[in-house]
């Protein structure tokens, strides 16, 4: 593994953590983490500018999907400071995946998201 490649990983890993923290404080750190504090995450349900907002959104899915967490499927794939990946959100109790998306990420300093710009590729009828 290449240094360029360890900090895709390393960015989407700290990305995956916020999205899976299982407490509001948990959650609020793990975004601090992740995610440059004018960060954005943007997707067609969504669109939060900075910590708190995005920590609502997270908080929001997890209200929305109880028992749930989100997964990388695939691999991670990136170049200067964009990097692409594809996940489900999984059922933890069944392994089922309701939902998939593919997400395109920029990093800004520290190796953390700047941007995030969210796609669907598999929702629940009424989600």
């Amino acid at each position: 593994m290449t240094t360029s490649t360890h900090r895709y990983d390393a960015a989407v890993a700290r990305y995956f953590d916020a999205w899976n923290a299982g407490d509001a404080q948990a959650r609020a750190r793990a975004v601090a983490a992740a995610w440059t504090e004018d960060g954005r995450y943007t997707d067609p349900l969504a669109d939060a500018v900075g910590h708190e907002a995005i920590t609502a959104v997270i908080a929001a899915a997890h209200d929305r999907f109880p028992g749930f967490s989100f997964r990388l499927a695939g691999t991670v794939d990136g170049h200067h400071d964009t990097a692409r990946f594809s996940w489900e959100l999984v059922n933890t109790a069944d392994g089922s995946a309701p939902v998939a998306g593919s997400d395109v990420i920029t990093l800004g300093s520290g190796d953390r998201v700047r941007a995030v710009y969210g796609f669907l590729d598999r929702l629940p009828e009424g989600a």
